[in-house]
């Protein structure tokens, strides 16, 4: 049997860095983290205590075959404190997303993608909106 302790990372191919590093920066608003020289750019992000791995490979392609925004194909999940605060600053950057504020799951999301078209879900419990 296994157990878990926690998630530890997600790791996303990025065709440009500094593209990447710009969004994942200035629009989601993460903190680039020490990355161990591997031979090959990336960069690492804390979120609380675990952490996204962007990989450059320069002809990669995200799983995702369609590139509309969409909360049924692979993506990740971040937890953050204020929906429409979110919702705001991602309109603010010029992001597009896509809003399911009574979504059956029992958390209101919000999904974008990055440059790469990686898709990814902002959410907060319903009960906090």
């Amino acid at each position: 049997m296994i157990t878990y302790q926690s998630l530890h990372h997600v790791s996303l191919a990025v065709t440009d860095l500094e593209r990447s590093k710009k969004f994942y920066k200035d629009v989601l608003c993460l903190e680039e983290t020490e990355r161990p020289e591997f031979g090959f750019p990336g960069a690492w992000y804390a979120i609380g205590n675990q952490q996204l791995h962007l990989i450059v490979h320069p002809t990669s392609q995200t799983i995702r075959e369609e590139k509309v925004l969409s909360s049924r194909e692979g993506h990740f999940a971040l937890r953050v404190d204020d929906y429409d605060r979110t919702s705001t600053w991602l309109k603010e950057h010029g992001v597009e997303i896509l809003e399911k504020p009574q979504s059956k799951s029992g958390f209101a999301q919000i999904f974008c993608q990055d440059p790469d078209g990686n898709l990814i879900e902002l959410n907060v419990d319903q009960n906090d909106l």
